[in-house]
C-alpha cells in the first residue's frame, strides 16, 4: 500500500481554502461512484427475482446485507482511516466494488449472490465511501461545514439520480449480468485513481465548533445534558429510525410501479427523479444548516419527511406518484448529514470521526432493515401500503427524538447561563 500511504497534515491554511474545495470535488466523485451498488441493486431487483425464482422478501436481501455491511464496514474503514490514512480505505473499497460487481454477475446461487453483495459491495467496497469521506470533509472545512458535508453526502443521491437509468439501459440493451461486469471493472479502475488524491491527512482541529446560534458552548461531554453515551445512543436510535422510513419508496418503488403496471423503466425514472431532488435538498439544507445548526435541520428535513411519506397513501396514478417521488427527494435530503453536523457540534471534534462513522451506520442500518421490512410487510399483504404506513410510524420516532434532544438542548443552555461559574 506504499502508493497510497498518507502524507503529513495540511496546514492550517487549508481550512476552507482550495485545497480542500479541491478535495470535496474529488469526494463527490468517490462518493458518487462508490455508492452506486446501492441503487444499481434496486433496479436489477425485479431480474434477480425471476433470474433465481425467489420471493420478494428474499430478493430484497442483497440490498439488505449490503447496507448492513456498509454500516458495520464504516466503522472498520473510519478506524482503518484514522490510523493509515484515507486513501488505504479508499483503494480497499475500490477492489471491494469491483470484484463484488464481477462476482455477484457471474454467480447461479441465490445466497451466493446475496453474500458477496453484503461482504465485498457493503462491508468492503461502498463503506469506504460513505462515513469516512463525511467525517474527512467536516475537518476540511470551518465556516461552511454544513454545505461542505452536504455537497459530501449528495454525492450519494447523485448516484442515486444517475445510476438507476443507466443500470436499466445497461439491463434491457445486455443483461443484468453483464451490466455488473461492467460496472465492476469501470468502478474499480475510476475509485483506485482517485484514491491517489486523497493522500493527504486533514489539518490540525484546535476546538469545536459552538451550535449555530449559542453565545455559549456548553460541556461537549455532557451534550444536549446528557452523557455522552446517552446523547450518542439516542442520536444513534434516530438514525435508524429516520432511514427505516426512508428506504420504502428508495428501495421498493421500481418493484412498486412493476406491481402497478407501469414497468421498470417509469419505476427507475422515478428513482432518479427522487434522488436528482435528494441532491438539489441536500444542498439547500446545508445552507439552512450553516444558519440554524444541525439539530433544528434534522427536525425541519423529519417533519417534510413524514408529509411526503404521507403523500404516497391516497395516490396510484403515474403523474400523482412522479410528482410525490420528487416532493420525497426535496422534503428528506438534508436528514442523514445533519446528523454529522449535530455531532461536530455537540461532542468534541477528537471524537468525530468514530461517532460519525456509528451514527451513520445507524443510518445504514435502518436502510437495511427498512428495505427487508417492506419486501416482508409485501409479502405478507399483497401490496406496499403497509410498507408505507410502517415507515410513517418510523418517522416519527425518528421526530421525538430529535424533539426531545431540542428540549434537552435549551434546558442545559439555560442552566449554563444561570450557572455562577458563567457569572
Amino acid at each position: 500500500m506504499g502508493l497510497f500511504s498518507p502524507l503529513p497534515p495540511a496546514p492550517a491554511s487549508a481550512i476552507d481554502a482550495r485545497p480542500a474545495a479541491w478535495r470535496l470535488f474529488i469526494t463527490l466523485l468517490l462518493m458518487t461512484l462508490g455508492s452506486s451498488g446501492m441503487y444499481v441493486s434496486s433496479v436489477v431487483m425485479p431480474q434477480v427475482q425471476a433470474d433465481f425464482g425467489i420471493s420478494r422478501a428474499d430478493a430484497s436481501l442483497p440490498y439488505t446485507l449490503m447496507m448492513l455491511g456498509f454500516g458495520v464496514g464504516g466503522m472498520l474503514m473510519g478506524h482503518l482511516s484514522d490510523r493509515r490514512g484515507i486513501a488505504i480505505s479508499l483503494v480497499l473499497g475500490a477492489a471491494g466494488v469491483g470484484s463484488g460487481y464481477v462476482l455477484a454477475g457471474l454467480t447461479h446461487d441465490a445466497w451466493a449472490f446475496m453474500l458477496i453483495h453484503g461482504a465485498l459491495m457493503g462491508l468492503l467496497g461502498i463503506s469506504a465511501t460513505f462515513a469516512p469521506l463525511v467525517a474527512d470533509t467536516s475537518l476540511w472545512w470551518n465556516r461552511r461545514r454544513g454545505i461542505a458535508v452536504a455537497i459530501c453526502a449528495s454525492g450519494n443521491y447523485l448516484a442515486g439520480a444517475l445510476w438507476p437509468s443507466i443500470a436499466q439501459y445497461g439491463v434491457d440493451a445486455v443483461g443484468w449480468r453483464t451490466t455488473y461486469l461492467m460496472l465492476g471493472v469501470g468502478s474499480a479502475i475510476a475509485m483506485a485513481l482517485l484514491a491517489l488524491q486523497m493522500r493527504q491527512r486533514p489539518p490540525e482541529q484546535a476546538a469545536p465548533t459552538p451550535p449555530k446560534g449559542s453565545a455559549v458552548v456548553h460541556d461537549t461531554q455532557r451534550p444536549f445534558g446528557l452523557s455522552t453515551r446517552t446523547a450518542h445512543g439516542l442520536l444513534w436510535v434516530a438514525g435508524l429510525a429516520c432511514c427505516v422510513a426512508m428506504s420504502m419508496p428508495q428501495v421498493h418503488i421500481v418493484s412498486y410501479c412493476t406491481d402497478l403496471g407501469y414497468g421498470a423503466v417509469r419505476g427507475a425514472e422515478m428513482l432518479s427523479l427522487m434522488l436528482a431532488c435528494g441532491i438539489v435538498s441536500r444542498l439547500v439544507s446545508g445552507m439552512i444548516c450553516d444558519r440554524i445548526g444541525g439539530l433544528k435541520t434534522l427536525m425541519l428535513g423529519s417533519v417534510l419527511q413524514g408529509v411526503a411519506l404521507l403523500l404516497f397513501l391516497p395516490f396510484e396514478g403515474l403523474a400523482a406518484l412522479y410528482l410525490a417521488s420528487a416532493l420525497f427527494g426535496l422534503f428528506q435530503g438534508g436528514i442523514v448529514p445533519s446528523y454529522a453536523i449535530i455531532i461536530r457540534e455537540h461532542f468534541s471534534p477528537k471524537e468525530a470521526g468514530a461517532r460519525v462513522g456509528s451514527v451513520i451506520m445507524a443510518t445504514l442500518v435502518g436502510m437495511a432493515l427498512g428495505g427487508w421490512m417492506s419486501g416482508k410487510l409485501f409479502d405478507l399483504t399483497g401490496s406496499y401500503h403497509a410498507a408505507f404506513i410502517n415507515g410513517i410510524a418510523w418517522n416519527l420516532l425518528n421526530l421525538s427524538i430529535a424533539l426531545f434532544l431540542s428540549w434537552r438542548y435549551r434546558r442545559s443552555q439555560q442552566q449554563l447561563a444561570q450557572s455562577p461559574s458563567v457569572a
